[in-house]
């Protein structure tokens, strides 16, 4: 019998974290649910802490595949694997944050067969637990949509949505450099309704070893190409482009300027575009 809830978690090199990422998922009061773990070909003791969790847990499913890179390949190769009627995202240096995420959401989504996915809010903690903020995006679909296009609505290890509509919008885009997780929401939101919990589903962990500042070239033409892929379907389209114009132009500042900018850029960003 197939689960109600796929969690995915995609992973590379992370042997110090995961075991916190599917520790926080098999801690939830919800359990009708599977893991699946997609190794991205990771060269440190990942697999091995992944397999000695699914010796506990019969409901971990693991995948290893050959480095590629780009998450959005990884991802889609995972979703195909997924068996319930919902997929769960969680990134696997971050864990879930309340232990009824998913029995509310499941829930929600039950209740309301509009509402195509929904999220929640999120708490940034550093490498070592010291808490750096809470936020929430906005909740309700109406507002999700007006800012959609200016930054990502919805935070995806915070997320619940409907496999089928996934499915049928033909997962991620695996052309995207980066934010490829946000062009997936932009196309589920023309799908149907998206709705944020006011509640901290998530610990989203900040570190020096992310790849979003390492890749911010990539990120700012994908940022581009988002919004003007989007331009009659979302308000907004001027501020958005502008926004996304002048990201590029910083991603070509010098890389000293840049490391020395982004964590202050950051700050300001989450507390732009969410609210506390």
């Amino acid at each position: 019998m197939s689960p109600k809830v796929s969690v995915l978690i995609v992973t590379w090199n992370r042997a110090q974290l995961i075991g916190r990422a599917i520790e926080s998922v098999i801690e939830q009061t919800f359990r009708d649910w599977e893991i699946i773990v997609v190794d991205d070909g990771s060269t440190d003791a990942t697999e091995r802490v992944v397999k000695e969790w699914a010796k506990k847990e019969i409901r971990i499913r693991y995948f290893r595949r050959e480095h590629v890179g780009r998450i959005a390949v990884v991802s889609n190769f995972g979703l195909k694997q997924a068996k319930g009627e919902y997929i769960a995202i969680l990134d696997d240096d971050d864990s879930w944050a309340s232990e009824e995420k998913l029995k509310k959401q499941v829930e929600f989504l039950d209740k309301n067969p509009e509402y195509v996915g929904c999220g929640g809010g999120f708490i940034v903690i550093d490498k070592d637990g010291r808490e750096g903020g809470r936020f929430f995006k906005p909740e309700m679909d109406e507002d999700i949509k007006k800012r959609a296009l200016i930054a990502n609505p919805m935070v995806n290890s915070t997320s619940l949505f409907r496999r089928k509509t996934a499915e049928k919008t033909g997962f991620y885009d695996e052309t995207l450099p980066e934010f490829a997780d946000w062009d997936f929401w932009l196309k589920l939101g023309l799908a149907g309704k998206l709705h944020n919990f006011q509640e901290y589903f998530v610990y989203y962990l900040m570190w020096g070893r992310g790849s979003s500042f390492s890749k911010q070239k990539g990120t700012a033409y994908s940022a581009l190409k988002i919004v003007r892929r989007y331009k009659n379907k979302y308000p907004n389209y001027n501020p958005a482009l502008f926004l996304a114009f002048t990201y590029y132009l910083y991603s070509c500042l010098p890389y000293v300027l840049r490391r020395f900018t982004n964590p202050i850029l950051s700050k300001l960003k989450k507390n732009f575009f969410s609210r506390p």
